[in-house]
């Protein structure tokens, strides 16, 4: 039984082939670090993490290659973001339905004199930008929120959050983990300070790496929560101040590095409204076979309009965990069940403490995956083929 891989929101699968190629090509034939040397390959190496930046800047319509920070993923660039950013006695805004690599940072935070505050969302997941509004305290000094989120797939309309931002004067904060390589982002235009984003996702690279990408205002005052060796300015003992190498200490991951530009690339080369109009097609017709099973319901909303293709089931009359376990036993279907990190957001789609089984398409889905993913949603929930409910 072949395996029908829908857990793309976790980790994308498969990756374009170019990724694989373009690590390969690094490890077997080039092996050097950047920075470090100026023979031939160390100077490869620095340029592909040159044009990885600017491809970046390029995808999310950011003005300065320098501003784009390489980062081990979207967990340390949140880190960096709210770490670096808050001190005791500010105030900080996010949303109820953040992940935990914003809340366990933000809680840590908590404890030692920053103050937050989460915006309310509906049941479908959705914030009222005007709720942020009522809610700005002469104190405030972060707005973060996820773009997209990764149990019901609503996507926040940060361009209307970014133009209250600006009128308030407040830096503006965006989680892309399921938005980037998914959904246009336009940091300039939107007024982002800090827009972080995981490379394994919807870029399609390689795990471990990601981007933290930064106004010039912001990142002058952002401060380094790692620092160390850089390859430049090696005459001084305190951090370098000139961009990128401020906040890129220690070895990069020049393997992911050479995956990711391949992947970033490609998303380019194929286009983000192409790659959108793909997953929006698999998730309508998902959608549309789900409304009529039964003994089921959405965490999310139905509707296409503002969502990404993440979709969320609540087994009514079925434990959630053995569902998943059913879908990858009896059917070859990899989902993933549980809180997603993100309790948050369980609680304010009213699924906590049981989770959902969620189901997340990506480029390389196909249709039949999508129907035999459904019909067995239907089996399962219906008692059908194991002869009960669990």
């Amino acid at each position: 039984m072949p395996a029908i891989y829908l857990d793309n929101a976790a980790t994308s699968f498969p990756k374009p082939p170019a990724v694989a190629d373009a690590m390969l090509r690094h490890i077997q034939e080039n092996g050097a670090s950047m920075n470090r040397g100026v023979y031939a390959s160390a100077q490869e190496a620095g340029m592909t993490a040159l044009l990885l930046r600017e491809e970046l800047c390029r995808l999310f319509r950011h003005g300065d290659p320098t501003h784009c920070v390489l980062t081990s993923g979207n967990t340390m660039g949140l880190n960096m973001i709210l770490r670096g950013w808050l001190r005791p006695g500010d105030h900080c805004l996010v949303s109820s339905m953040e992940h935990n690599a914003v809340m366990r940072p933000i809680q840590a935070l908590a404890e030692k004199g920053v103050a937050f505050d989460r915006v309310p969302c509906d049941r479908r997941g959705q914030m009222d930008p005007e709720d942020l509004r009522r809610m700005i305290r002469p104190h405030t000094r972060l707005v973060l929120i996820a773009h997209g989120s990764n149990v019901s797939g609503g996507v926040q309309d940060a361009a209307a959050v970014g133009g209250i931002c600006r009128e308030y004067g407040i830096p503006f904060a965006l989680d892309a983990a399921q938005t980037a390589g998914h959904w246009e982002i336009d940091f300039d235009g939107w007024g982002l300070s800090a827009l972080s984003v995981p490379g394994h996702k919807g870029l399609m690279g390689p795990s471990g790496t990601g981007a933290l990408l930064l106004s010039p205002a912001f990142a002058r005052e952002l401060r380094p929560i790692v620092t160390g060796g850089t390859g430049s300015a090696s005459d001084l003992e305190t951090q370098p101040l000139y961009m990128p190498d401020r906040f890129e200490s220690g070895t990069p991951n020049l393997p992911g590095i050479y995956g990711l530009e391949a992947a970033v690339s490609f998303v380019l080369r194929t286009g983000t409204e192409t790659l959108r109009t793909h997953e929006t097609a698999l998730t309508a017709r998902l959608l549309d076979q789900l409304r009529e099973v039964p003994r089921i319901r959405l965490a999310g909303p139905w509707e296409l309009e503002d969502r990404v293709g993440v979709v969320s089931v609540d087994f009514l009359e079925a434990d959630n965990a053995s569902a998943a376990f059913r879908l990858e036993e009896e059917h070859g279907i990899l989902t993933r069940c549980g809180l997603h990190c993100a309790p948050a957001a369980h609680r304010t789609l009213g699924t906590f403490p049981q989770g959902t089984v969620r189901f997340s398409p990506g480029w390389f889905t196909t249709a039949e995956e999508i129907d035999a993913a459904a019909a067995a949603v239907a089996e399962i929930a219906c008692g059908g083929a194991s002869g009960k409910i669990f």
